[in-house]
């Protein structure tokens, strides 16, 4: 099973527009955000599409289309961008019921439902610390 990057996508083409838009640029493009990510430009709209349901980024059509942020960095947290593009569960169980008359089969739910509940909560903790504005600091440091 591969890991998802898509919070990292997310989180870096955010960060990508709000630091452009910092030089004095009033849009990205989904092109120009996808040059830095190093993917396709349909990837970035997709997922900016996703951003703007969630009120984190817009966009403007027309003559100078492209995407800006609607928040500023220091007020978009990684757990905002998580929920906008990953609402549901980190882990689930299994899609069919597990055999009830099995001692595993019964018990398996409530156990790993304690266990993943602890996960989420911590994660989302974790993730409510670290904000864009964070993160690009870190970011330009490292440059």
């Amino acid at each position: 099973m591969s890991a998802n990057s898509r919070l990292t996508v997310a989180a870096h083409a955010l960060t990508w527009i709000g630091l452009y838009q910092r030089r004095g640029h009033e849009v990205a493009t989904s092109e120009q955000i996808a040059t830095s990510v190093n993917t396709n430009p349909v990837v970035i709209r997709r997922l900016l599409a996703e951003l703007r349901k969630a009120g984190l980024a817009d966009s403007q059509r027309g003559a100078g289309a492209g995407w800006m942020l609607v928040r500023d960095l220091e007020t978009i947290t990684l757990l905002d961008v998580y929920q906008a593009i990953d609402p549901g569960p980190i882990f689930a169980l299994h899609r069919a019921r597990p055999n009830p008359e099995c001692v595993v089969g019964n018990g398996i739910g409530p156990a790993m439902t304690a266990v993943y509940d602890e996960v989420e909560a911590a994660l989302r903790g974790e993730l409510a610390k670290t904000t864009l504005e964070d993160v690009l600091r870190d970011v330009l440091k490292t440059a």
